[in-house]
């Protein structure tokens, strides 16, 4: 065989092992945990899902758990591949702090997928527009199926000049049952994300729903970031998808990261960051919130995380940098 023979043989066996990985990648059943049906995680979950299997034939379903803690177990453990989840509540997890009794060395970054308001709201008919005005009245704590809820809540009431001893609490499960015990009366206030599929619910049960304003300035970052290292604030705009947003306001905010686990391939890794930020109009499109996909920014350094190695060559690829931790 010639040289030039040779070099063409060779490239068409590369080529051939390329092709065979990523056949094998899309061939891979791979699920994302997710929380329960309802909840932000598993809506936006789904729209990534679907939206996989659709332009890249990849074949990927939603898992739901109870909550955070399972999730990333399922994760860690190798019974999922993939998760959505909120970059504190991972580095806890890694540590095995917070609400973690042990460490998962397991979990992995893949991408910053957009930033994640979370806030307390209440019926419009209530009355009240701030968090500062719950004091004396009710929130929702326990959290024992969710409780990463615990840290988020006490991150708003600090953000609002109170505490926990401030407020009432009266204790409930998970995300879902927080928004109907709220609609029933049984509390004052419920938490969850904006954009919340179960917020725009309630909202039309109830006669209108309101997110409570917090104040964002200085002190109350370094409140907030007493709770959780990754917590910051984002201004929000009223707009039909940011349901109980009437006036342009700040939020108590983390970012959504996607997490794999050390066992899931570089392949599979890169073939779905392709249909995140490939396709990512029509994931916008399909989920509101997920408009904010920004390669640009996707490659973000958090505190005590790596990245997946699949992930660490997608980005390569596409030229971006890493944001440092700020």
């Amino acid at each position: 065989m010639t040289r030039i023979g040779q070099r063409l043989a060779n490239c068409a066996l590369a080529a051939a092992v390329l092709i065979g990985g990523a056949a094998t990648a899309l061939a891979q059943v791979a699920s994302i945990s997710t929380p329960p049906q309802g909840s932000v995680w598993n809506t936006m979950a789904s729209v990534i899902a679907g939206q996989a299997r659709t332009s890249a034939g990849m074949r990927m379903v939603v898992q739901p758990y109870g909550g955070n803690a399972q999730m990333m177990q399922s994760v860690n453990e190798g019974l999922a591949e993939f998760s959505l989840n909120d970059v504190n509540d991972v580095i806890s997890a890694v540590e095995g702090s917070g609400e973690y009794t042990a460490a998962m060395p397991n979990l992995r970054v893949v991408a910053r997928v957009n930033p994640f308001p979370v806030g307390l709201y209440v019926k419009e008919s209530s009355g009240l527009k701030a968090v500062a005005e719950l004091k004396g009245r009710s929130v929702p704590s326990g959290w024992d199926a969710f409780p990463i809820a615990r840290s988020h809540i006490s991150a708003i009431l600090a953000a609002g000049g109170l505490t926990w001893d401030d407020v009432r609490q009266v204790p409930v499960p998970e995300l879902i049952r927080g928004s109907d015990d709220m609609a029933s009366g049984r509390v004052d206030s419920a938490f969850f994300a904006l954009g919340g599929p179960k917020v725009a619910e309630v909202d039309a049960s109830v006669g209108g729903v309101r997110f409570l304003t917090i104040e964002a300035n200085d002190d109350t970052l370094a409140r907030i970031r007493a709770v959780r290292p990754a917590f910051y604030f984002s201004q929000v705009t009223p707009a039909p998808p940011r349901v109980g947003v009437h006036e342009p306001m700040a939020f108590v905010t983390w970012d959504n990261i996607l997490v794999a686990g050390a066992h899931v391939s570089d392949a599979q890794v890169e073939a779905l960051l392709g249909v995140l930020f490939d396709e990512a109009e029509a994931i916008g499109t399909a989920y509101p919130p997920l408009r904010a996909l920004d390669l640009a920014s996707a490659y973000k350094a958090y505190p005590g995380l790596d990245y997946h190695p699949g992930a660490v060559a997608f980005f390569a690829k596409r030229g971006i940098a890493q944001t440092p931790v700020e």
